[in-house]
C-alpha cells in the first residue's frame, strides 16, 4: 500500500530573476489582499490606493505647477525607515537577526537630545552641533545593539529574544525622562524645543535661493541614509570584511574553520547596526520634531525590518522600499478605518517571507510503501527477504 508523504527540500540553485520575480509578486499578492481586506472594511480598494498615491507622491499637475509636498513628505517618513532598515540589513547578511532596532532609535534620540539640551551651550556653531549630536546616537543606538551582541557573541543567547525584549526597556526609558522625569517640560510628555543650531537643514530652509523649496521638509537626515546605503554596499560587495560576513552568513561552520573571528564580527556588525538606527533616532528628533517625545515613532524599526526584506538585503534597492513605506504612512493617515498602513505593512511582510520561502524551498511529494513491520520505503523500490547463507558463504 503506497502513502504520499510531503516534504521539503532546499533547491540546489536559486537565479537572481526569480528572486526579483518573487519579491514583485509577492508585493502584488500582498496589494491584492489589502484590497480584499480593505472591502471587507467597508471601504473601496481603488479609492484607497489612489487617495494614498495622490497624498504621498503627489499628481502629475502637481509636479508641473512645482508641488511637491506629499513627496517631500514622504521622504521625511522614509528617511528613519532607510536607516533603521539598512541598520538590520547589514545584521540580518550574517544571520544576526536584529529585531530591536526599534529601541536603538529611541536610544540615539536620547543621547541626542542630551548634547542638544544640556551638554553643549546654544551658541554652539550649527556643524559641531550636529556632528556631535549625531555621533552620540550613533554610540549610544550601537551601544544598545551591543548588549545582545555581547550575550551571543560569548553566551549563545538567541539575539531575536534580547533584542526584542530591550525594545520595551527602552521605551520606558525615554518615558521615564519626558513624562514626569528630568526632561519633561511643564509635565508635558516632551522636553524642551531644541535650539536652532542642533536643528536638521530642511530644503524650505533654502527657499529665499529656490522658492520652488517653500514648505518643503525634507531633511538632511535623507542624505545620511544615502550616504549609509553607499558605505554598506562598499562595505559587502568591495571589502574583505564584507566577504567574511557573508561567509559566515552562509555558513558559520566553514567561516570558523578557515579562521574567521565569529565572536568580533558578531559585536562589530551589532554595534553598526545599532549605531545605523541610533542616527535615524537622531534625525527624527533634530530633523522633525526638534523635541524628545514620548513614542515620537510610530514603528519606524519595525518597518525597516520589513523594507529589507522587501529590498532582498540590497543596500540601494531598499532606498525604493523605504520610499514606498513612508508613503504608506504618508498616504494612509487621511483614510479610514486608521491602521491601514500598519495593516498593509504585515500584509506585505507575510507574503514577502512566504515567496522567499518558495524560491529557496520547494514542496516534493514522495510515494511511500508501506511494508510489514511499519517502514515506509518509496514505492518502486523491492525489499526482497535474504537467503541464509549456505555453507562456505561467509
Amino acid at each position: 500500500m503506497a502513502d504520499r508523504v510531503i516534504r521539503i527540500e532546499p533547491r540546489l540553485e536559486t537565479t537572481r530573476l526569480a528572486s526579483v520575480i518573487a519579491s514583485v509578486g509577492g508585493l502584488m499578492l500582498a496589494l491584492l489582499i489589502g484590497a480584499a481586506l480593505l472591502r471587507a472594511a467597508g471601504a473601496d480598494p481603488l479609492a484607497a490606493y489612489g487617495a494614498i498615491l495622490r497624498e504621498a507622491f503627489g499628481t502629475p499637475a502637481d509636479w508641473a505647477a512645482g508641488r511637491f509636498y506629499g513627496l517631500s513628505d514622504t521622504i521625511v517618513r522614509a528617511t528613519p525607515i532607510l536607516l533603521t532598515g539598512l541598520g538590520v540589513l547589514l545584521g540580518f547578511k550574517m544571520r544576526l537577526w536584529n529585531i530591536g532596532a526599534e529601541g536603538q532609535l529611541f536610544m540615539g534620540a536620547w543621547a541626542a537630545t542630551g548634547i542638544a539640551l544640556f551638554v553643549l551651550p546654544k551658541d554652539t556653531p550649527k556643524p559641531l552641533m550636529l556632528t556631535t549630536m549625531a555621533l552620540a546616537g550613533m554610540l549610544a543606538g550601537g551601544l544598545w545593539a551591543l548588549i545582545p551582541g555581547a550575550l551571543k557573541a560569548w553566551l549563545g543567547v538567541n539575539e531575536i529574544i534580547t533584542t526584542l525584549m530591550l525594545n520595551y526597556v527602552a521605551f520606558q526609558w525615554i518615558s521615564f525622562f519626558v513624562v514626569a522625569g528630568p526632561w519633561s517640560e511643564r509635565g508635558f510628555q516632551l522636553s524642551p524645543q531644541f535650539p536652532e543650531s542642533a536643528w536638521l537643514p530642511r530644503l524650505t530652509d533654502y527657499a529665499h535661493r529656490v522658492p520652488a523649496f517653500a514648505g518643503l521638509t525634507a531633511h538632511l537626515g535623507f542624505v545620511f541614509g544615502l550616504v549609509a546605503a553607499a558605505a554598506l554596499w562598499l562595505i559587502l560587495y568591495r571589502s574583505r570584511w564584507g566577504y567574511e560576513i557573508r561567509v559566515i552568513g552562509d555558513n558559520p561552520q566553514a567561516a570558523r574553520y578557515a579562521g574567521m573571528n565569529l565572536a568580533r564580527n558578531i559585536l562589530l556588525v551589532m554595534f553598526i547596526s545599532g549605531a545605523l538606527a541610533g542616527l535615524a533616532g537622531m534625525s527624527e528628533v533634530a530633523g522633525v520634531v526638534h523635541r524628545l517625545q514620548d513614542r515620537f515613532s510610530p514603528g519606524y524599526g519595525f518597518s525597516g525590518i520589513i523594507a529589507a526584506w522587501l529590498a532582498k538585503l540590497n543596500p540601494w534597492a531598499i532606498l525604493l522600499t523605504s520610499l514606498l513605506f513612508g508613503g504608506l504612512l504618508v498616504g494612509a493617515k487621511q483614510l479610514q478605518p486608521t491602521g491601514i498602513a500598519f495593516m498593509l505593512q504585515g500584509v506585505i511582510l507575510f507574503v514577502v517571507i512566504g515567496a522567499e520561502m518558495l524560491t529557496r524551498y520547494r514542496l516534493v511529494i514522495a510515494r511511500h510503501q508501506a511494508v510489514p513491520g511499519g517502514l515506509g520505503v518509496p514505492a518502486g523500490l523491492e525489499i526482497t527477504p535474504t537467503d541464509p547463507p549456505t555453507r562456505g558463504e561467509g
